[in-house]
């Protein structure tokens, strides 16, 4: 009985030793990808991180990414301390916004009699800042130009959204950084694709062709023979 007992502590013994020397493979993480943007990134992103699903883990910046000089004081918050995979971002809407300080706080857009937010000049220099910060994070970058603005919106100008995407477009050349153009895309939308007339937002069907674009760019970004900057 004794020799028995002896065997059975030695096998449990060994097999308890087996057990934990067995080495546990964890799940890979998926890539992880930060979207920036303002209240239109609101709307699309959902969408990408539904049409991701399996393949990225989708974060987006948690609240309205405002203007370029916002996001320049935000950045460090909004990037934290992950490693992120891709990063897709944007600023302009808010930039060429005009406001008047005497309408009402929310409700104060106003281009005949208001100001810009942010001159074009501010803008570029903005822009190069943010980009720097981001290359520090060696994700991979893709850059959102600003979507389609209708004749007749209160508080923006149709030309200014051509002149600060022609200026984001020549830094992003310059860093060869990819521009995904929603504005081309979202121009051609038909008047169902807008939340209402003379408005930069969009009804969630809208928002679906956006995201669509938005997630095959980050697809080509990640699948691509190396998808961090150098």
């Amino acid at each position: 009985m004794w020799a028995i007992a002896r065997i059975r502590r030695f096998l449990t013994i060994a097999f308890l030793a087996l057990l934990f020397a067995t080495p546990v493979y964890a799940a890979p993480s998926l890539p992880k990808v930060l979207i920036i943007g303002d209240s239109i990134s609101q709307g699309y992103t959902p969408h990408v991180t539904t049409l991701l699903g399996g393949e990225a883990e989708v974060i987006r910046n948690p609240e309205n990414g405002q203007t370029s000089a916002y996001g320049l004081e935000r950045m460090d918050e909004w990037l934290g301390s992950t490693k992120w995979d891709v990063i897709s971002f944007n600023f302009g809407q808010w930039d060429f916004c005009y406001h008047n300080p005497s309408l009402p706080d929310g409700n104060d857009r106003d281009k005949i009699h208001g100001a810009i937010a942010i001159s074009l000049d501010q803008y570029k220099r903005n822009l190069e800042a943010i980009v720097e910060r981001l290359q520090r994070t060696k994700a991979h970058l893709i850059w959102e130009n600003s979507t389609f603005v209708p004749e007749g919106e209160s508080g923006r100008y149709p030309e200014d959204a051509i002149k600060y995407n022609q200026a984001a477009k020549e830094i992003m050349d310059e860093h060869s950084i990819p521009v995904v153009d929603l504005y081309n895309l979202t121009k051609g939308f038909e008047p169902k694709l807008f939340k209402r007339p003379q408005n930069v937002h969009y009804s969630d069907e809208g928002y679906r062709e956006i995201a669509t674009t938005v997630a095959r760019a980050i697809q080509d970004a990640l699948r691509g023979p190396s998808h961090r900057s150098p």
